[in-house]
């Protein structure tokens, strides 16, 4: 019995470093100016724009990108992460030129073009706002290794409002031309830290 308990544990803490290796949404966060190297972050995904056009990783190419998802119901963290992130393309000058900002909704359900572009006009005119059909944003969310997940929202009393909240990792992606990753920043970076590492973009 001893033995097998053993063996259980083994395999239920090798399941956790799997999972803690690649799964960033898992990780605790990491300092956001050592996060670079080779990671599996990235990929296919196909989505639409506010105009209803096409976007896919295609488009990314032959720019740096700065990702983040998020949903426009957020209360708090996701309005003041695309503010960390307007204040930094605004603070790294000419060098924001090169960079093409993302926001990647994780609530396709509620947000349509039109929820997504009214929630983008207090953010930096350049971010490109995507949305799809779930299968389509599940895609993209592998693709970057994002977890998310609906959690019901109840009232006072414990009871189900029928309203749903996302909970979700939290992580900045810069991509470099190649829509390949470069370095990830916390949720609540510094915004110039994140100017300077886009100031270092040859």
């Amino acid at each position: 019995m001893g033995k097998r308990i053993a063996v259980a544990v083994g395999i239920m803490a090798a399941m956790v470093l799997v999972l803690t290796l690649y799964l960033p949404g898992m990780r605790s966060q990491q300092p956001s100016t050592g996060a670079t190297g080779t990671v599996a972050i990235g990929g296919p995904f196909t989505l639409t724009d506010v105009r209803g056009d096409i976007f896919t990783d295609v488009n990314l190419k032959g720019r740096y990108s700065l990702i983040f998802f998020g949903f426009t119901h957020c209360p708090d963290i996701c309005p003041l992460t695309l503010q960390i992130m307007t204040q930094a393309l605004e603070a790294a000058g000419p060098a924001a030129s090169k960079v093409q900002p993302v926001f990647i909704t994780l609530d396709p359900e509620r947000d349509n073009a039109d929820a997504l572009k009214a929630y983008m006009a207090s953010f930096d005119p350049r971010f490109v706002a995507l949305t799809g059909t779930p299968e389509q944003v599940k895609g993209a969310e592998q693709s970057y290794r994002v977890f998310s997940a609906k959690v019901p929202i109840r009232d006072a009393e414990g009871k189900d409002t029928g309203d749903y909240a996302v909970n979700h990792s939290g992580y900045i992606y810069l991509m470099d031309r190649d829509a390949k990753y470069l370095a990830h920043f916390q949720k609540d970076a510094a915004p110039e830290d994140i100017a300077a590492r886009l100031r270092q973009l040859p």
